[in-house]
């Protein structure tokens, strides 16, 4: 078995009373693009920040590659950080910029020359050396600061919501460009991101944080179709959960699961038969929202819960909102519901119908 890259043991820290960081332990693989994925204040940053050394554990251990760099400085360590701010110096050029820690760092300028070029070169900025930072885009600046990291070589680059600050295209561009950038150089990238949909599209694994602590860790799919908890279900993607009342009038148990709503179909004449392993509710549509690609439908299934089904848009735009105030029939396969024990932990068991 391979030692990874990076593994927090037991890690805790508190600000005074705060407890941020609630008895984290993870691994991550070297070469691996891997998320740390959460809303604000679930502490992810602050593990981020451990892993640099600007913060030092409470308790637990911080190992980088098998070694124990707990209480070793930043600049002892064989990782750079990614800003969302960039923090480039708008009065150096861009080739100043990317070789100023090597410069820091006493190597000459000839040597720095090739190697500011070679860095340019892995994120597609050749030619822009002698521009300064204000003369670039957005996704430019973000590419600078990614150059500026791998200068140095280091075994993991960590990136602290660096696309934050970008409009919805361009993050999309800067998320294909990011993850083939890390496939051509195959460093680990360490990215924290509260954007469920970013840490789907490319991250290899990803780690979910909510309050200090972590409640599911694998591949995105794994994760996204099978949620540990309600947590997941709801934060990662759009998930329905069915309660105790309505699952019992669904499957006969008395026991919560959560549904995608992708996973739904929904049928405004009659629905066809359902077999015994498909789960089917009456229901009225009481909002209809239009998505572009595809039209949301919430349905009041009684039991004072709704469900959220999506329907891709293939006839003319808009026609969903004559649905409205509509009964309708949602079925979905038993096998689609993922029910939630009292631990928390999934259960792929089929249930019956009504």
């Amino acid at each position: 078995m391979t030692t990874p890259a990076v593994s927090l043991v037991g890690v805790t820290k508190r600000f005074d009373q705060i407890v941020a960081v609630d008895g984290v332990s993870l691994d991550v693989g070297d070469g691996e693009f891997f998320s740390l994925l959460g809303p604000s204040g679930s502490g992810k940053t602050t593990c981020l920040r451990m892993i640099a050394g600007f913060e030092a554990p409470t308790e637990g251990s911080v190992l980088l590659h098998g070694e124990d760099v707990t209480r070793f400085a930043p600049y002892q360590r064989n990782v750079n950080t990614v800003f969302q701010d960039y923090a480039l110096f708008p009065h150096m050029t861009v080739h100043d910029n990317v070789g100023y820690g090597l410069m820091v760092r006493g190597v000459s300028k000839a040597e720095r020359a090739p190697r500011v070029a070679e860095a340019l070169d892995m994120v597609h900025l050749s030619g822009f050396g002698e521009r300064k930072p204000g003369q670039l885009s957005g996704g430019q600046r973000q590419r600078v600061a990614l150059a500026r990291a791998l200068i140095n070589r280091p075994r993991v680059i960590l990136l602290d919501e660096p696309l934050g600050a970008l409009d919805l295209k361009l993050r999309h561009a800067m998320q294909i460009e990011l993850k083939s950038i890390q496939r051509d150089v195959g460093i680990t990238f360490i990215y924290v991101t509260h954007d469920q949909e970013e840490a789907l599209n490319m991250s290899d694994r990803l780690a979910v944080f909510n309050h200090g602590r972590v409640e599911q860790v694998g591949p995105p799919e794994a994760v996204y179709e099978a949620p540990r908890n309600e947590f997941v279900a709801g934060f990662v993607g759009v998930s329905n959960v069915v309660h105790a009342g309505l699952a019992q009038a669904l499957t006969g148990r008395a026991e919560a699961f959560t549904v995608r709503p992708e996973k739904i179909s929904l049928h405004v004449a009659e629905a066809p038969a359902a077999g015994a392993s498909t789960c089917d509710v009456g229901g009225t549509v009481v909002d209809v929202v239009y998505l572009g690609m595809f039209t949301r439908y919430v349905v009041e299934v009684g039991h004072d819960t709704t469900l959220e089904v999506v329907r891709q848009n293939l006839d003319a735009a808009g026609e969903g909102r004559g649905l409205l105030g509509a009964r309708v029939h949602l079925q979905w396969p038993a096998g689609a519901s993922r029910y939630l024990t009292a631990e928390g932990d999934p259960e792929e068991r089929t249930g019956g119908t009504t």
